[in-house]
């Protein structure tokens, strides 16, 4: 019973881990590769622009003796390393974290483990039995949960919901992904002025995303896994998995999208406004 419950668990886990490659592939096909690039010439851009514009202001503030060439340097580097990872880096570290959920969750539940290792084992289990009460003693899943058909329901209850919120979740993070490489983009303006604080968050969301695609489906099949003899624990475990996203965005690590956008708009207006302010003094 714990090996065939085991794999079957250890199948739930394996589904999560497919379908955190889903997304991962949703970056292979084609249209979604044009995507990507069109966003990361618009990062190219904006920090073409926003480079003569750093060099423009330092300038300006060199005249007054004020200018520091080598933080404007420093801006500019930390810019084109931005530039140049944006579109790359969170798509390999999301393709990490899934991975690692694959493996966490196949070596939680045993998932693969041979029905000849499970006899072994079973072998063993009986050799190491010394009385009839050793036997009457062990905990049987089946036994326990049939005692009260009402708490039967409500775990079976409490177990469709944290799965089904884990499964939606899990669906929507490749495009969710997607979103936040194409909002990236548009703090390519600000990052060589030495504006870094939304290019920050827009990290930490990123980071947030990751950890969240890991953390839910490893924490759910671990929940799965100590319900079959802590019936509470086990679903304690499962429903917490539901809110590894909040306690994300309490340390920082938020995976919504909706203050991402709106700080990368005010950054795309004030790189309109500044380009506008450049051409009309070079005229």
């Amino acid at each position: 019973m714990d090996w065939f419950y085991g794999q079957i668990v250890g199948f739930l886990g394996n589904f999560f881990a497919i379908m955190g490659n889903m997304g991962v592939e949703l970056f292979e096909l084609s249209w979604v590769q044009s995507v990507v690039t069109f966003f990361s010439q618009l990062g190219w851009a904006l920090f073409a622009v926003s480079m003569v514009v750093s060099c423009f202001e330092c300038a300006i503030e060199y005249s007054t003796g004020r200018g520091n060439i080598q933080q404007t340097a420093v801006n500019i580097l930390k810019g084109f390393m931005a530039v140049s990872l944006f579109s790359t880096v969170p798509v390999r570290l999301y393709e990490l974290s899934v991975n690692l959920q694959g493996k966490f969750s196949a070596e939680i539940t045993g998932l693969g483990t041979s029905i000849a290792d499970v006899g072994k084992q079973i072998i063993e289990d009986f050799a190491a039995v010394t009385s009839l009460s050793d036997m009457t003693g062990a905990p049987d899943f089946i036994l326990s949960m049939l005692t009260s058909p009402i708490m039967l329901i409500f775990c079976i209850i409490a177990m469709g919901y944290a799965v089904i919120k884990v499964f939606f979740s899990n669906l929507k993070r490749g495009g969710i992904l997607l979103i936040q490489i194409a909002v990236g983009s548009l703090y390519m303006f600000s990052v060589p002025r030495g504006y870094t604080e939304g290019f920050i968050q827009w990290i930490k969301q990123v980071i947030g995303l990751c950890l969240t695609a890991f953390l839910q489906a490893t924490i759910l099949v671990a929940g799965l896994m100590a319900f079959r003899q802590h019936l509470l624990l086990g679903l304690g475990l499962m429903l917490s998995a539901g809110e590894v996203p909040r306690i994300a965005g309490t340390f920082g690590l938020d995976t919504t999208t909706r203050a991402n956008i709106m700080s990368a708009v005010y950054t795309a207006q004030a790189a309109v406004n500044t380009t506008k302010v450049v051409a009309a003094a070079l005229k």
